[in-house]
């Protein structure tokens, strides 16, 4: 059997949440065809955790030794939300070692870069608001940013997680501590702007021929936005799936999504995150390691399309180490 490492933690604020993305999943692995193994990486520090124990990571060749036995690990299924798992860099040492994971290190790094991806997804037709990036160390002036975007407009990290270091700014005097606010999770800032609408996000899937377009959802935040709070504590925040919306409509959003999918070349599942004026609507963001707690998006998609989870991790895996080469 495959030995299967679902890889969690990771360096950014969203470390725990990440932890139960970690556990879900493993979970959800069908024990009957893989070795599975939980290891949880931050910073330096790489480990297999079994229950009380934890065995170190051999990073020479991804591996780790238990009572005398040398396992290597043939996938890496990864659950981390920020650095390194969703930006490339984890990618990039696995491509090294020639173990199967999911995305690519150019996906990987392009979604990650909001400003960027955006605009290369705009190249190609795809709806987005109007954005400004703002580098460390350039000065910008607040009333060209305001006069281009409007007001409202939102503040946020161009590089790292959705859910930390954003701002909705209503008015100019706030632009400047919306900015350093950013800045603590990245030196570069997006402002974007503001789409009065209602809020989708959509799951698609891919595992060889199959693929799963997942019901969409509709996000109502109960507070000023869909912030980390409104993420994760259901007080704040009530998701329709299926969305309330035409049948017409929600194709259109599973059509875009898969499309999106390609364009980016993704593999395994990712999420994307819509705005809708009307009938108009903007793609925000692509998340290539979305959350895969059992109150996440996606498992909850799978669960509303009458679909099993462990059946489309399973058709993941299984392909991606079809067509990869094999280890040396």
């Amino acid at each position: 059997m495959k030995n299967v490492a679902v890889i969690a933690g990771g360096n950014s604020a969203e470390y725990e949440v990440s932890i139960k993305s970690g556990n879900h999943v493993y979970e959800t692995l069908d024990g009957q065809r893989f070795n599975k193994f939980l290891v949880i990486i931050k910073g330096v520090e790489w480990h297999v955790v079994e229950g009380e124990r934890r065995y170190p990571v051999d990073k020479n060749d991804f591996s780790f030794s238990r009572e005398g036995t040398k396992i290597k690990f043939d996938f890496a299924y990864i659950t981390i939300h920020g650095t390194p798992g969703e930006n490339g860099l984890l990618q990039g040492y696995l491509d090294m070692l020639r173990v199967p994971h999911g995305c690519s290190v150019l996906c990987s790094a392009l979604t990650f870069d909001k400003y960027t991806c955006n605009n290369y997804l705009r190249g190609h037709g795809v709806n987005v608001p109007d954005s400004l990036l703002l580098r460390q160390g350039i000065a910008y002036d607040k009333e060209q940013v305001i006069r281009e975007l409007g007001l409202p407009c939102f503040v946020k990290p161009n590089a790292d997680g959705s859910s930390f270091g954003i701002s909705k700014v209503k008015s100019i005097d706030e632009l400047d501590a919306a900015v350093a606010r950013a800045r603590e999770y990245c030196p570069d800032v997006l402002v974007e702007q503001f789409i009065d609408g209602r809020e989708f996000t959509c799951g698609v899937a891919r595992g060889g021929e199959a693929e799963w377009r997942l019901p969409v959802a509709e996000v109502i935040s109960k507070k000023e936005f869909f912030d980390f709070e409104a993420k994760y504590d259901p007080a704040f925040s009530e998701e329709i799936i299926p969305a309330r919306v035409p049948e017409e409509f929600s194709r259109r959003i599973q059509t875009l999504s898969s499309l999106i999918y390609d364009l980016l070349r993704c593999e395994g599942i990712v999420r994307v995150d819509y705005r809708a004026k009307g009938d108009e609507l903007f793609m925000l963001e692509v998340n290539t390691t979305p959350g895969m707690t059992s109150n996440s998006f996606i498992p909850k998609m799978v669960t509303a399309a009458n679909g099993n989870l462990r059946e489309i991790f399973t058709a993941i895996i299984e392909n991606q180490c079809r067509s990869s080469l094999p280890r040396g």
